[in-house]
Protein backbone atom coordinates (compact mmCIF):
# COMPACT_ATOMS: atom_id res chain seq x y z
CA UNK A 1 0.00 0.00 0.00
CA UNK A 2 1.40 3.64 -0.94
CA UNK A 3 -0.13 6.55 1.00
CA UNK A 4 -1.20 9.33 -0.45
CA UNK A 5 -2.86 12.77 0.74
CA UNK A 6 -6.41 13.76 -0.45
CA UNK A 7 -6.97 17.77 -0.53
CA UNK A 8 -8.80 17.82 2.56
CA UNK A 9 -5.39 16.71 4.22
CA UNK A 10 -6.82 13.43 4.99
CA UNK A 11 -4.61 10.07 4.71
CA UNK A 12 -5.26 7.41 2.74
CA UNK A 13 -3.46 3.99 1.91
CA UNK A 14 -4.22 2.85 -1.91
CA UNK A 15 -2.98 -0.52 -3.36
CA UNK A 16 -1.04 0.77 -6.12
CA UNK A 17 -1.69 -2.53 -8.09
CA UNK A 18 -5.82 -1.10 -8.80
CA UNK A 19 -4.39 2.43 -10.22
CA UNK A 20 -5.48 2.58 -14.22
CA UNK A 21 -3.53 5.56 -14.83
CA UNK A 22 -2.62 9.10 -13.46
CA UNK A 23 -3.52 12.23 -14.89
CA UNK A 24 -2.33 15.95 -13.83
CA UNK A 25 -4.87 18.24 -14.53
CA UNK A 26 -3.27 20.11 -12.52
CA UNK A 27 -3.89 18.26 -9.30
CA UNK A 28 -2.47 14.31 -9.18
CA UNK A 29 -5.48 12.36 -10.33
CA UNK A 30 -4.93 8.57 -9.29
CA UNK A 31 -7.69 6.62 -11.75
CA UNK A 32 -8.53 3.21 -10.08
CA UNK A 33 -9.59 0.30 -11.55
CA UNK A 34 -12.81 0.33 -10.12
CA UNK A 35 -13.37 4.23 -12.12
CA UNK A 36 -13.20 5.65 -8.83
CA UNK A 37 -11.12 9.26 -8.86
CA UNK A 38 -8.70 9.77 -6.38
CA UNK A 39 -7.47 13.69 -6.15
CA UNK A 40 -4.29 14.05 -4.10
CA UNK A 41 -1.82 16.28 -2.72
CA UNK A 42 1.45 14.50 -3.63
CA UNK A 43 2.52 15.12 -6.93
CA UNK A 44 3.31 12.27 -9.64
CA UNK A 45 7.09 12.11 -9.14
CA UNK A 46 6.09 11.23 -5.62
CA UNK A 47 3.84 8.84 -6.34
CA UNK A 48 6.04 7.20 -9.04
CA UNK A 49 8.22 6.78 -6.32
CA UNK A 50 6.06 5.00 -3.29
CA UNK A 51 5.03 2.83 -6.22
CA UNK A 52 8.96 1.74 -6.81
CA UNK A 53 9.62 1.72 -3.57
CA UNK A 54 6.44 -0.27 -2.68
CA UNK A 55 6.71 -2.78 -5.24
CA UNK A 56 10.51 -3.17 -4.49
CA UNK A 57 9.53 -4.17 -1.08
CA UNK A 58 7.09 -6.62 -1.98
CA UNK A 59 9.63 -8.32 -5.00
CA UNK A 60 7.15 -6.49 -7.54
CA UNK A 61 9.75 -6.29 -9.95
CA UNK A 62 11.72 -9.71 -9.97
CA UNK A 63 9.22 -11.35 -12.74
CA UNK A 64 10.07 -8.18 -15.19
CA UNK A 65 13.97 -8.04 -14.75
Amino acid sequence: MIKVTRLDGKVYYVNPHQIEYIELNPDTTLIMLSGKRLVVLEDYQTVFSEIVDYRSQIGGFKNEE
